[in-house]
């Protein structure tokens, strides 16, 4: 299993000459805009390859194309970096499930992020494996974490990204296929499907909602 998590994490980078690295501290001349990507899952090991935890993964993929560690904090494990002109924050809540809207809370007041910066990602049943559904407000459509976030924010106005892990499951085993690990063949395919949503982030903060999901959601 961590020969696999350390492929999808280190494995196929993107050529480091189109990689931005910068780091560096704002200037007092230059406005900080700052953007939240938060991936959704369950904290441990037994979680670490479940299709719920896909969030944590589509993260996990991007810091490390950046070679960024994680650093855990109140409420998740967070890392940023700067892209052009902004700055970009990755949490992975400790919550667990069902209370991510308490994390994703703490970190919008704490770096006061604006909610339109927000961009939540969660696996999604009802579409097929990798496809990716952007939209920017909505019902949370079953799911635990977006539940959370909706009780928790008071609104469902924040941009989402849904992973799509397909609906391969007998009556009764949804909870069971979710909690469950990916198919070899997905497990070999998960790696460029996350860079597709690392894309869809980096487009989201350098383009805004509209434009990423006109380019992501035709695919």
């Amino acid at each position: 299993m961590f020969d696999f998590i350390k492929k999808v994490l280190f494995g196929q980078k993107n050529d480091p000459k189109t990689t931005n690295t910068n780091t560096s501290v704002t200037t007092a001349t230059e406005p900080e805009m700052v953007y939240l990507i938060v991936g959704l899952g369950n904290i441990g090991n037994e979680y670490a390859l479940t299709r719920h935890n896909v969030g944590f993964l589509a993260v996990d993929r991007l810091a490390a194309e950046r070679e960024l560690p994680f650093v855990t904090d109140r409420l998740g494990d967070v890392c940023e970096f700067r892209l052009k002109n902004k700055t970009v924050i990755l949490l992975k809540p400790s919550t667990y499930m069902n209370l991510s809207g308490k994390a994703v809370k703490y970190w919008v007041e704490k770096r006061r992020v604006p909610l339109e910066n927000v961009l939540i990602i969660v696996d999604e049943l009802s579409l097929p494996f990798s496809k990716l559904r952007i939209r920017g407000n909505g019902s949370a459509g079953g799911h635990n974490g977006l539940k959370s976030l909706e009780e928790v924010l008071g609104t469902q106005n924040y941009a989402r990204l849904r992973f799509g892990v397909s609906n391969e499951f007998s009556k009764g085993n949804q909870i069971d296929y979710v909690l469950g690990k990916w198919s070899d063949e997905e497990m070999q395919a998960l790696p460029v499907a996350l860079d597709a949503v690392g894309a869809a982030i980096k487009s989201f903060v350098l383009t805004g909602l509209s434009i990423t999901m006109n380019l992501f959601n035709k695919k």
